[in-house]
């Protein structure tokens, strides 16, 4: 298997985080380049833009501006050093967009947390599958779904 790119969706949740250090490694030891990416979620948008009673036309901005400052603070948390790393932000339905950008990369693999941030609850999750489910339906390279790793134990 050769990677050249691969693409990291986040959350910027812990398990975003482990799935972004699993493709770091494999970053490294292929010698790819990381396209991490943020998807801003066009419902929540819709519904913030709603309850402020503003365009989400004017939300975009400040929004755009805060997911760059996340990604850069993410990347310097997980460690990108040494490695080949642009990062995008995007605006649409997560799952979505995550496709499309993976197709129109033409990633060699896209890595995302088994499971994202809190929000959800897991009638939801059953009935309409996370994220990750959504994005293996909708590709035709490898999908690798990171779980969070266990806490260690203390002693």
């Amino acid at each position: 298997m050769d990677l050249a790119s691969i693409l990291v969706a986040t959350d910027f949740s812990p398990c975003s985080g482990a799935a972004f250090q699993t493709a770091a490694s494999l970053a490294r030891t292929f010698r790819a380049k990381l396209i991490v990416l943020h998807v801003i979620n066009q419902k929540r948008l819709n519904t913030l833009a709603s309850y402020l009673q503003v365009d989400h036309d004017n939300l975009l901005p400040g929004l755009r501006q805060q997911a760059e400052q996340k990604l850069s603070d993410f990347l310097a948390r997980y460690n990108g050093e040494g490695l080949e790393v642009e990062s995008l932000v995007a605006v649409g339905l997560p799952f979505q967009q995550i496709a499309i950008i993976a197709r129109e990369l033409d990633v060699d693999l896209v890595a995302l947390g088994g499971y994202g941030q809190a929000g959800r609850g897991p009638l939801e999750e059953i009935f309409f599958g996370s994220t990750a489910e959504k994005v293996v339906r909708l590709l035709p390279c490898p999908v690798l779904c990171v779980p969070l790793p266990p806490a260690p134990e203390d002693n």
